[in-house]
């Protein structure tokens, strides 16, 4: 069985608030793990998340997960799942479709890739 991701969705606030709560959960998880990051939004200048060795940056256009029906969440996903990451970080612009999304996430086949730990709101 493939390694499950452990996920932390963390939704609403600014792009630059869901930025800044992912660089304080890595510094907290310091170490060599593999760690994909979706940030949803327009960055609002100085980007303060960098991709590197350890941590992949996917940044996607601001929109409804739920209401697009999913497409642009589940492509991201399965090119990220393909080589699983131990952490996925998936930042949300808004809360207010968050039951529709972690719905989707429970379904098959994230539900057997992924790990829910926590929701962070902003």
């Amino acid at each position: 069985m493939t390694a499950r991701s452990l996920l932390t969705i963390i939704s609403g606030g600014s792009y630059a608030q869901r930025e800044e709560a992912v660089v304080a959960a890595l510094a907290l998880k310091p170490g060599a793990e593999t760690v994909a990051v979706v940030l949803e939004g327009l960055p609002e200048g100085n980007n303060i998340l960098q991709a590197d060795a350890f941590v992949q940056l996917h940044r996607i256009a601001p929109g409804c997960m739920c209401c697009i029906g999913n497409l642009v969440m589940r492509v991201t996903l399965n090119r990220i799942l393909r080589k699983p990451p131990s952490r996925l970080y998936l930042c949300l612009a808004s809360s207010e479709h968050l039951e529709k999304i972690i719905l989707f996430l429970q379904q098959d086949p994230y539900n057997q890739l992924l790990d829910p730990s926590q929701n962070i709101y902003l």
